[in-house]
């Protein structure tokens, strides 16, 4: 239907989610600056996709370094990767994907610079497809939660918009459909940025799954109408205890969960959890333009110099997940054990 991020000779090419469901636009960037701009501005959004974002756009700065001498190539792309990793601050596949390619650029051996340059595009490439292969798998592992007729509830959009492709959460709704299961999606429009109203209802809607748009505020009433089965959301990074950084708005929609006895499901790759952040209170939340909130498509919906908070992202407490998860498998509390065991093959 769209692709997320593309690599092509020109650039790096992102569809234009701000502008999305009115338009589809395509942007190319012609260098990792522009890259690191649309990841900022949101012209890509979603954990996993802005992480291959970034190692595209690492590997469009290093194509256009003019040293010869490796040292020298090398201690330009540090300074490159410095800059992307200033970009966004919560979402940890952004740290996980420059890391992942500093690290190539470590093992490198006796390679010259252009064959260096050559193996950072097809590393960002290979980062590109696993992203969708590993969705697949998630959602194959998150469908089994999903029973026939079952009724979901999202928050934001963790569907092909904020991957390479298929999704996270939208992956295990997606793969449940596609095994036959009738399944029916509630989107809450997910203030300020509206991913909810603008991408994820757009998404299911080109795919054809049934999908009902609801403002935030809906939905306690839904749940305890009996109108929703499961809450499934992605998550930006996940603590080494299972707490979870997810779009601004998450928490409460756990805790609606827990109130009303409805399983809240985290739908994440393992690229997203953070062994190295102990709990939640210590994941770094990035505070928006107060813009997002006073304004509507450009047009001011607030009184003029109001104060304004736009935190972009809350922390989750594991208590209030049911379960994570990943392309290695279903994880459930206690989770420090369990996300520990996903980094040595075993679940």
């Amino acid at each position: 239907m769209f692709k997320t991020v593309e690599w092509k000779k020109t650039g790096v090419v992102m569809i234009d989610q701000r502008l999305l469901p009115d338009k589809v636009v395509y942007r190319t960037y012609k260098d990792y600056k522009g890259v690191a701009n649309g990841i900022k501005d949101m012209v890509v959004r979603g954990a996993p996709a802005i992480g291959v974002a970034a190692a595209m756009g690492l590997a469009l700065g290093a194509s256009r370094i003019k040293a010869k001498n490796l040292k020298a190539f090398k201690r330009e792309f540090q300074r490159i990767s410095n800059h992307m990793k200033k970009t966004r601050p919560t979402a940890v596949n952004l740290f996980w994907a420059v890391e992942r390619m500093n690290r190539l650029m470590d093992e490198s051996g006796d390679l010259t610079v252009e064959e260096l340059k050559d193996r950072l595009v097809e590393e960002a490439l290979r980062i590109h497809d696993e992203d969708i292969e590993i969705n697949r798998r998630m959602g194959r592992f998150g469908s089994r939660l999903l029973k026939h007729g079952s009724t979901v509830l999202t928050h934001c959009n963790a569907g092909a918009l904020a991957t390479a492709g298929y999704g996270t959460a939208l992956g295990v709704v997606r793969s449940a459909v596609e095994e036959g299961k009738k399944i029916k999606v509630f989107a809450d429009e997910t203030r300020p940025f509206l991913q909810g109203s603008r991408l994820t209802a757009w998404e299911l809607k080109e795919d054809k799954i049934d999908v009902t748009l609801i403002t935030d505020n809906m939905s306690g009433y839904m749940m305890k109408k009996g109108l929703i089965d499961a809450v499934v959301v992605g998550a930006d990074r996940i603590a080494a205890n299972g707490d979870v950084a997810n779009k601004i708005g998450t928490y409460s929609v756990a805790l609606l969960a827990k109130a009303h006895r409805i399983p809240f499901y985290v739908a994440a790759p393992t690229s997203t959890v953070d062994l190295n952040i102990k709990t939640g209170d210590d994941i770094p939340i990035e505070e928006r333009s107060s813009d997002e909130v006073t304004h509507l498509r450009g047009k001011r919906i607030a009184p003029r110099g109001v104060k304004v908070k736009n935190p972009a992202f809350d922390i989750t407490p594991a208590w209030l997940v049911t379960a994570i998860i990943t392309e290695k498998g279903i994880i459930r509390a206690p989770y420090s054990w369990g996300l520990k065991r996903l980094f040595v093959g075993k679940v």
